[in-house]
């Protein structure tokens, strides 16, 4: 039997992003289009693939098996033509990062210009999400996490700052109304302005001055998703809403132009750099590869 390999790339896109809108989002098509290879596939094959409900799609056990058997022998086929790619003068492909917002808007602003002129014939993607997805899953080359989320079984590789800080503020006259707090426990007594992830956590702030750690969960008028909503929060600590704990690069201009005043600044508490990292247990892709060797070279050599 002879297949369209079109409708089967479409079929493993959806079953991996397990719905239509994701799976077109992932591999740059349309949802209409990914509808009507599956149906296509379906009708020639002569049996169902998913089970569509208005809430979901799940592979049907015919589905999962195609997979199975399909997922190993799509991912060959794209190892091969890699190896030629590797021959061009010039590295061509596309490469798509998964990247937390902070990533995106803290470390990648120094990265990406310089590289795409370096790689002319790359055409990078880079799809933001605070959700801690399965890079894989998700159809992506590799992804930015820091240490404490990297994936078990993956090659991390440095990239941006390797030692960054949480950083607490507020506007002047926040501050001059409701008191300068000494002591982290004293943001309880205060309005805290949180982020929360899409995953409904919202994990506490933590400080550490002389070997004293302290970690508190305040309370305030403003909870923002994480990440996305930051920004947000920010204009909102600007207008004198009350405290916020944000990245210290994130919040360093308006610290340094005064519309923020650093809040418990020696307590302010450092952790180590994100990380590129990316499955070790198959043939690195041509464009990715360029983009390791891109980023462990020394700024000067860009």
């Amino acid at each position: 039997m002879k297949v369209n390999l079109e409708d089967l790339n479409a079929f493993v896109a959806v079953a991996r992003a397990k719905g239509f809108r994701e799976g077109a989002r992932v591999s740059g098509s349309s949802a209409s289009a990914l509808s009507e290879a599956v149906r296509r596939l379906e009708t020639q094959l002569g049996v169902r693939l998913f089970n569509r409900t208005t809430r979901s799609v799940v592979p049907t056990e015919a589905g999962e098996g195609l997979l199975a058997r399909l997922s190993p022998a799509l991912s060959e086929m794209e190892a091969a033509l890699d190896v030629v790619n590797g021959f061009r003068d010039r590295p061509a492909g596309t490469l798509r990062l998964n990247v937390p917002v902070s990533a995106a808007r803290l470390v990648l602003g120094s990265i990406v210009p310089p590289f795409l002129t370096a790689y002319p014939d790359i055409l990078l993607e880079i799809i933001t999400e605070d959700s801690f997805v399965d890079m894989i899953a998700a159809g992506c080359d590799a992804g930015i996490r820091y240490d404490e989320r990297l994936e078990q079984d993956m090659i991390a590789v440095p990239i941006g700052p390797r030692v960054q800080r949480f950083a607490t503020a507020a506007s002047a006259a926040y501050l001059d109304r409701r008191g300068r707090p000494q002591h982290p426990r004293e943001l309880l007594g205060h309005a805290c302005l949180r982020g929360r992830f899409s995953s409904g956590s919202m994990p506490p702030w933590e400080f550490e001055l002389n070997g004293e750690m302290v970690r508190v969960d305040p309370t305030g008028p403003l909870i923002v998703q994480a990440g996305g909503g930051a920004d947000l929060a920010v204009q909102a600590a600007i207008a004198g809403s009350g405290i916020i704990y944000l990245f210290e690069d994130w919040l360093r201009p308006h610290l340094d132009s005064g519309a923020l005043e650093p809040v418990l600044a020696p307590w302010w508490m450092r952790f180590s750099g994100p990380f590129l990292y990316y499955p070790g247990r198959r043939l690195v892709p041509a464009p990715l590869r360029a983009f390791i060797d891109f980023i462990k070279a020394p700024a000067g050599q860009h």
